[in-house]
């Protein structure tokens, strides 16, 4: 049986997110580190400093807890990302460089990070299918940022969502080849061709960027 009542302090509620996040943090150890194919529930265990039984408390099976430690890093990008452009002034250009530049930054501040949102999105099989939440997040900002700074376009909603994930989509693979070390470019310059890519894309002043006119 679990502990209810309080122990130095804390809560059994409060222990047990604790150990969850201690069990995440170690998650994100291991698959930033060893790849999804070295992850395993004892090592998680091992890293976290905590017995089997703690993990099955937070997580049915190690697929459980790769999905958790990918949707938090997504999260947590999403957080850093808002942050960045709710720090600039509500002009277009300076948002989406904002953006851009968080972005980047978040993926190369740990390259954990990396790791799990480069690379073991593409070898693990649990988590090829979390793409579509990481796009998610990633179109809500853009969508998100189109409606507060952009004025009355010709555009349906429809087609806002398809211009957010074209942009989006392909942004990320711009990234992610040069995170892979394929495209030979500084940092500067893959934002700065970005941000100029998505401006050129994005309608303003009510027109409709379509090639159709």
């Amino acid at each position: 049986m679990t502990a209810t009542r309080p122990y130095r302090g804390a809560s059994a509620d409060q222990r047990r997110a604790r150990r969850r996040a201690a069990l995440l943090e170690a998650g994100l150890e291991l698959l930033g580190t060893q790849g999804w194919a070295g992850t395993t529930v004892r090592g998680v265990c091992a890293q976290a400093g905590l017995n089997d039984r703690y993990f099955y408390e937070s997580f049915p099976d190690l697929d459980t807890l790769l999905v958790a430690v990918f949707d938090d890093l997504t999260e947590r990008g999403q957080a850093a990302i808002l942050a960045a452009t709710d720090a600039v002034p509500p002009e277009l250009r300076l948002r989406v460089d904002a953006a851009v530049s968080a972005t980047v930054d978040f993926l190369t501040v740990d390259p954990r990070h990396t790791q799990v949102l480069v690379y073991e999105i593409q070898a693990s099989p649990v988590l090829r299918n979390r793409r579509r939440v990481l796009m998610r997040a990633l179109v809500d900002i853009f969508t998100g940022q189109f409606h507060e700074l952009i004025g009355d376009v010709t555009l349906s909603e429809t087609e806002v969502e398809m211009t957010a994930l074209s942009m989006v989509g392909g942004a990320w693979e711009l990234v992610a080849t040069w995170l892979r070390g394929d495209l030979e470019v500084d940092r500067e310059r893959l934002i700065d061709f970005i941000v100029s890519l998505m401006l050129t894309a994005t309608p303003q002043n009510g027109r409709n960027p379509s090639p159709r006119g």
